[in-house]
C-alpha cells in the first residue's frame, strides 16, 4: 500500500514557523521520527519512509501554496497513487488551536492551497487532516495573521500537536480514515 502525504506550506525562511507553514512543520516531524530526510526533487521537498509495511511518500511541495495542486497532481502521477490514499496536511482558520481533525473530503473553505489541489486534481475526495490555527485576527488581516508565527502563549502547544497529528497521519495510513476519525477527532 502506497500513501502520498501532502504538507502544505510556502517556502523559504520567512515562512518557516508560521501558522500557514503548519503542514511543512508535521511533515518535517513525519521525516524526523522516521529519521529521514527531505531532497528537492520535481515541485517539491521529497521523501520517503514505511509504516506498518505502509510506503509513504511524503511531500512539501515548492511550488507555494496557491499552486500546490501542480505538485500533488504530478506525484501522484509520478508514483501511481490513488486518490483515496492521499492526506493533505493543511492550517484551518476556522478551527481553534488545539484542535486537529481528520476529514476524508471537504471544500476549499477559502484555503488557497487546496482550492489549488481541488482545481487541479477536479474534485473535493480526498483526505485532509485540518490543524486549527484559530481566527484571533482584526477584520481584514486574515493574510497577516496566517503568515505570521505563532504567539508566545500558543507555542507551548506546538509540539504536542504536532506529535498527535503525526500519530493520526500514522493512524490514517494503518487503520484508514473512518477508524482514525472516531479514535481522535473530538
Amino acid at each position: 500500500m502506497k500513501y502520498l502525504i501532502v504538507g502544505l506550506g510556502n517556502i523559504g525562511p520567512e515562512y518557516a514557523d508560521t501558522r500557514h507553514n503548519i503542514g511543512f512543520m508535521i511533515a518535517d516531524e513525519l521525516a524526523k521520527n522516521a529519521k529521514v530526510s527531505f531532497s528537492n526533487l520535481r515541485l517539491a521537498y521529497y521523501t520517503e519512509l514505511t509504516h506498518k509495511s505502509r510506503k509513504l511518500f511524503v511531500i512539501k511541495p515548492t511550488t507555494y501554496m496557491n499552486l500546490s495542486g501542480k505538485a500533488v497532481n504530478y506525484w501522484m502521477q509520478e508514483l501511481k497513487i490513488p486518490i483515496e490514499n492521499v492526506l493533505v496536511i493543511v492550517d484551518d482558520l476556522a478551527l481553534p488551536l488545539g484542535t486537529v481533525r481528520l476529514k476524508p473530503k471537504g471544500s476549499a473553505a477559502g484555503h488557497n492551497g487546496l482550492r489549488s489541489i481541488e482545481s487541479v486534481l477536479g474534485t473535493v475526495n480526498y483526505a485532509r487532516l485540518r490543524f486549527g490555527i484559530g481566527d484571533n485576527y482584526p477584520k481584514g488581516r486574515q493574510v497577516d495573521y496566517v503568515l505570521s508565527g505563532f504567539d508566545d502563549d500558543e507555542q507551548p502547544e506546538l509540539p504536542a500537536l504536532i506529535d498527535r497529528s503525526v500519530e493520526m497521519i500514522n493512524s490514517f495510513v494503518s487503520a484508514g480514515a473512518e477508524l482514525t476519525m472516531t479514535r481522535f477527532n473530538k
